[in-house]
């Protein structure tokens, strides 16, 4: 039976999850059972594609992105692929009807973590948006599960809320995208010179798409709202650590939250949620 199928793929999307990210695992957990399996979806391709990009070192990655969005494209064609991950995806993006462009701006923000690009404010803006803000709306369409009007309500929250997760992420991962990767994503700064002048700039900008992005998390269905809420509550601490860093301390380490600190954060969250968030 193809439900058989159906049920194993979505089980690798949650297992990729899970592998590769605690936080976003135990937000999801906090979202409707019904809508879990299609997030799990969502974010196992990203992961798969982030990783073509990011870790396959001693192949080619051009070829092996390439292959993947060719396959993307025959998956969403025939409504089926082999690739469980992929057939996990086809089947959220018809089910929740996902815009296509949405898709392609992904995989365009994916080829360009392939070139040595300089990037100005524009470029910077456009990556960001295929690489994080699309994604938030790819989640948002199934938390307004048909309801266009909620969508396009809260569509400009979405895009904040997954501006200020990928700066963090720039923030967090600037060792390692600097040092090992050669990128350098934030545009108009050397990073010869990256002091703490030029972190609490880009640190404003954040804690601005923090602000904006709160107001439209109060405004998700009940659904998902504990799930983003839970979400934005990681990344917020996460965030907090990196002020609390130099500029130095950012380069030298990967700064991240405990295992021990998500949970208890998890129990606070959920407190407050209950009791003063709405």
């Amino acid at each position: 039976m193809k439900q058989l199928f159906d049920e194993l793929s979505y089980s690798v999307s949650k297992i990729t999850t899970q592998k590769y990210s605690t936080s976003f695992s135990l937000g999801i957990l906090a979202l409707k059972p019904s809508i879990r399996h299609a997030v799990y979806a969502i974010y196992g391709y990203v992961r798969l594609a982030d990783e073509i990009v990011d870790s396959f070192h001693d192949f080619d990655k051009e070829k092996l992105l390439k292959r993947l969005k060719n396959e993307t494209e025959i998956a969403l064609t025939e409504r089926i692929s082999l690739n469980p991950i992929l057939q996990s995806f086809q089947e959220t993006v018809h089910r929740y009807q996902i815009d296509k462009v949405l898709i392609d701006q992904f995989l365009h923000s994916m080829e360009m973590d392939l070139q040595k690009i300089d990037y100005n404010s524009e470029l910077y803006n456009e990556y960001i948006f295929g690489s994080a803000e699309v994604v938030g709306l790819m989640c948002l369409q199934v938390f307004a599960e048909g309801n266009k009007m909620k969508y396009e309500e809260l569509k400009p929250y979405a895009m904040k809320l997954g501006s200020a997760f990928q700066k963090i992420n720039f923030l967090r991962d600037m060792k390692s995208d600097y040092q090992d990767l050669g990128r350098t994503y934030f545009p108009n700064v050397d990073m010869r010179t990256f002091d703490n002048m030029v972190k609490s700039e880009i640190e404003k900008e954040i804690e601005e798409e923090f602000k904006e992005a709160l107001i439209g998390i109060r405004k998700l269905p009940a659904s998902a709202m504990f799930g983003v809420y839970l979400a934005y509550k990681y990344y917020l601490s996460l965030f907090k650590k990196i002020k609390s860093k130099s500029s130095d301390d950012i380069f030298s380490s990967r700064i991240r939250v405990s295992n021990p600190e998500k949970a208890f954060l998890a129990f606070k969250s959920y407190v407050r949620y209950k009791t003063a968030f709405l």
